[in-house]
């Protein structure tokens, strides 16, 4: 297949891509390069032919062509999403469905959105299926359901979008985050000897591993239509929910010489949900997760101990998605609408 993959140079972008080719896909990016400062240790984003071009400014000529879409692009996580609510809307919702409209008219048969369990929010103890309700409590949560209703309405014989919930990611990226959980503890660990806490810890999350999260798209890619048409998964492994807490156990048992402790008032995290995601594994056979937080934490252990990295290294705006973002306007390169205010860097 000839597949657009948006996003592709972002930390689950970077994954995907290399699976992609593998498979044998004629893959092409789009990106807007807002993190290519960000790539972590000697391995880069791999190099395909790519527009490098904002998500909100896709024409027909850049879709034209495909025969799917993965569609990864986007403001990522809920403090970018905080930072300008309009945009966090502008970017993931309204581009979202004005990508999957053009791709509809010009015949792309496949979009692959990628949707995230955030979109369950402020949930309850019990698992929770694609059939439970939404409850977003952020606007980038919030733009995530807005674009599984909207696309959603899009759906017929000719135009099938999926939409992939998945849980929250971890594990090594050529872009690799730091403002993720799993990633965030390990590194506190690795070079404080302190698995340090924000919050009270007692909250549920799902977690999934950045290959098992792009092994989903694949698996969506080459299934069947009838299996994918219109359809929802939770992405991650029933068994990949626990409590912060816990996670932070685990990264204290790898991570040597480290020990938990709370950050001053930690406070509980309104984000609460544990994710029933065995459907993915039983519609779709060639999703076959393989990754344990436990595993993940030992794999996170053993590239920051080869970069040798430092607290400054993780806690600074290099990696972090917002202070990142933040760090670009500052310097007068990006402007307040997210836009580069010179050429799109290549």
């Amino acid at each position: 297949m000839r597949v657009l993959v948006t996003g592709h140079n972002g930390y689950v972008g970077t994954v995907l891509v290399p699976m992609l080719l593998q498979a044998g896909h004629d893959v092409v990016g789009l990106d807007s390069n807002l993190y290519q400062a960000a790539t972590f240790g000697e391995e880069d984003a791999p190099a395909i032919p790519a527009i490098n071009k904002d998500v909100r400014d896709v024409t027909h000529a850049d879709v034209d062509g495909f025969d799917a879409i993965l569609h990864l692009a986007g403001l990522s996580n809920d403090p970018l999403g905080d930072l300008n609510p309009g945009l966090t809307y502008e970017i993931n919702h309204q581009a979202s469905v004005r990508l999957a409209e053009i791709a509809k008219e010009l015949g792309v048969e496949r979009y692959v959105f990628s949707s995230s369990c955030s979109n369950y929010g402020a949930g309850v103890d019990d698992y929770l299926t694609e059939e439970s309700a939404f409850n977003p409590v952020t606007p980038y949560g919030k733009s995530k359901v807005m674009v599984e209703q909207d696309v959603a309405k899009l759906a017929d014989d000719r135009f099938s979008p999926t939409f992939l919930r998945s849980a929250t990611a971890y594990g090594v990226s050529p872009r690799l985050r730091f403002d993720l959980v799993i990633n965030n503890l390990t590194a506190w660990a690795y070079t404080t000897g302190l698995v340090y806490l924000k919050s009270d810890g007692t909250p549920w999350r799902p977690v999934v591993h950045i290959e098992d999260m792009a092994l989903a798209f694949v698996a969506a890619l080459h299934a069947p239509r009838e299996l994918i048409h219109n359809e929802a998964f939770n992405v991650g492994r029933p068994e990949e929910n626990y409590r912060i807490r816990e996670l932070a156990e685990i990264v204290a048992e790898v991570v040597p010489n480290s020990r938990v402790e709370f950050a001053e008032g930690a406070s509980p995290d309104k984000r609460n949900y544990r994710v029933d995601s065995s459907k993915i594994a039983r519609v779709l056979p060639e999703y076959k997760p393989q990754w344990t937080a436990r595993r993940g934490a030992q794999q996170l252990y053993e590239a920051y101990q080869k970069v040798g990295l430092q607290l400054d290294d993780f806690e600074g705006p290099r990696y972090r998605r917002i202070d990142h973002i933040k760090m670009l306007m500052a310097d007068g390169r990006l402007d307040d609408r997210l836009r580069w205010r010179t050429a799109v860097p290549v």
